[in-house]
């Protein structure tokens, strides 16, 4: 754990849960598993409000509790957990381009909340749909209630661990903390919910803006407890099941880049056949016969079967190895070699970065050198026709930042330099650890500046949301124009291109923030598939 990702940790903590949130969760990425009183003691906090810091931090899985032996409970925090809270607008967007808006809220409501119900969510989801419907319109449970079932077979969302019931029916004393368990085939099992009824309107904030007391409003019908039918069958968002789609597509979109659109819709196809039997850590896909290839090509694809044919070899013959051939059966047995792919991904992003930072002529040795494994100076002075003393410059500052190693070859015992090999090397897996530290880093700093750029303008930001609380109170109650006129005047115009300079520096630096993760996702995805097949 590097002090730039405690650092990153701290930031999220904070900035989505509070201060004593954020001093419990830090505290324990530092420390590792420490139990109750200790990390009370520790930290200065009283014990109520540890416990309510944990409670949140287990709601949204970023800590977990085993009991040991003596039966005390151990909390851990789950510090990669933490980092995936960076992702959730992505996780969101994902799903919106799936399965529309509802999809969409469903997703944001599971990563809002941690765990919930799916009742609970359908309801949730259809109020919020029904209050941007225009007047009349409502959004049925059953609708939202399908699209939640979709997401459940895609493994987008799935169920979390339970206590089991032998340990509810047992009737010795209470374990100091339940085992939670879940068996795979249950995991994406949606239960049958008869859920019939239509989103409802709040009109809390429209009776507030009228100034009706609130003893006067009339209680819905939701206040009255009422049982639930799937009480305890509680879903979380299934951020595996979403790294695996952004893999798929960081694929499908190198191969469109370097052969075509057809050569990365064939892909695509593989991909989408293998994504439900293929577990996210394998190196390969499933293999599939060409003619289960063309059956599943989608409708607007018309090529022959020929044509696929052709395409599969090219893209098998290929460098890159994207796509494998593993047999002749079925008119040729093919794979995707997943691992290959996130390596020359990640290679791709360390030459691009190679590039951006030191320019042309370094890019050309930095991939010189990790075409050939291994060179001396004088050989890459003569392979890249670059004259001596600037070969020398760009292989020491590449050095110098990490980017490359260098290897000594005695010839004697002595290691006397005049008979020594100096051999320069790229090690990805090493560049790319350096690069995600980095990464982690610049996000860091890219929350702090958006953080300090909302302070500083804090008071313009607060009369900016007074004014416009004002503006919706009156247009509510019927006001004339002047009188809006009037009130949108109480903020100057040098003050409102303040806010827009601000909105504008403020979307910039949430844009920079989804780049760098983007960056991040391939490096970690690319290191987690190293590190399984050594």
């Amino acid at each position: 754990m590097t002090q730039a990702e405690i650092k990153l940790c701290s930031l999220l903590l904070q900035e989505h849960f509070g201060e004593i949130v954020e001093k419990i969760g830090v505290h324990l990425i530092r420390t590792g598993s420490q139990p109750l009183r200790v990390i009370a003691h520790d930290t200065g906090t009283s014990l109520d409000q540890v416990k309510k810091a944990l409670c949140v931090l287990i709601q949204h899985n970023l800590v977990i509790y085993q009991v040991h032996k003596r039966g005390v409970v151990e909390y851990e925090a789950q510090c990669s957990r933490v980092l995936r809270m960076l992702r959730y607008p992505r996780y969101i967007y994902t799903t919106k381009t799936l399965y529309s808006d509802t999809g969409e809220l469903i997703v944001e409501e599971l990563l809002l909340n941690g765990k919930m119900t799916m009742s609970a969510v359908v309801k949730k989801v259809a109020d919020r749909l029904t209050e941007t419907m225009e007047d009349g319109k409502t959004m049925d449970y059953a609708e939202v209630s399908s699209t939640f079932v979709r997401l459940a077979d895609t493994h987008f969302v799935q169920r979390c661990p339970l206590v089991p019931a032998t340990e509810n029916s047992d009737p010795g004393p209470p374990p100091p903390a339940p085992t939670l368990v879940i068996n795979e085939k249950d995991m994406y099992l949606v239960p049958k919910l008869s859920l019939i009824g239509k989103g409802k309107r709040r009109r809390s904030s429209e009776d507030d803006a009228a100034g009706e007391p609130k003893a006067k409003r009339p209680k819905h019908a939701t206040d009255n407890k009422e049982p639930i039918p799937d009480d305890g069958i509680y879903w979380q968002a299934n951020l595996d099941r979403f790294h695996q789609h952004f893999r798929d597509q960081a694929i499908v979109s190198a191969v469109a880049n370097r052969m075509d659109q057809t050569s990365s819709e064939i892909v695509r196809t593989m991909l989408r056949m293998s994504e439900i039997t293929t577990s996210s850590s394998a190196p390969f896909t499933q293999p599939l016969s060409s003619n289960e290839i063309f059956r599943s090509l989608p409708v607007g694809y018309n090529i022959s079967k020929q044509v696929l044919d052709q395409y599969l070899t090219l893209l098998a013959d290929d460098p890159l190895e994207f796509v494998g051939k593993s047999g002749d059966s079925g008119g040729g047995m093919y794979v995707v070699n997943l691992h290959k792919a996130l390596a020359s991904l990640a290679t791709a992003t360390l030459e691009s970065i190679v590039q951006e930072r030191f320019g042309s002529r370094c890019a050309r040795i930095f991939r010189l050198v990790l075409q050939k494994k291994h060179l001396e100076q004088k050989q890459v002075e003569d392979f890249a026709m670059i004259p001596a003393k600037e070969a020398k410059d760009m292989l020491y500052k590449m050095l110098s930042e990490s980017f490359m190693t260098l290897q000594e070859i005695p010839k004697t015992p002595d290691h006397a330099p005049s008979r020594t090999f100096y051999l320069y090397a790229v090690n990805v897996l090493s560049a790319a650890r350096m690069l995600l530290h980095r990464c982690h880093m610049s996000i860091a700093n890219l929350i702090e500046r958006r953080q300090f750029e909302t302070k500083e303008n804090k008071r313009l930001l607060e009369k900016s949301q007074r004014v416009e609380a004002i503006l919706a109170s009156m247009q509510a109650t019927g006001a004339e124009e002047v009188q809006l006129q009037e009130i949108e005047e109480m903020i100057t115009a040098p003050e409102r291109q303040q806010l827009e300079t601000l909105k504008r520096n403020v979307n910039k630096l949430d844009a920079s923030e989804i780049q760098v993760d983007e960056t991040i996702f391939l490096l970690e995805s690319f290191i987690e598939s190293t590190m399984k097949r050594q």
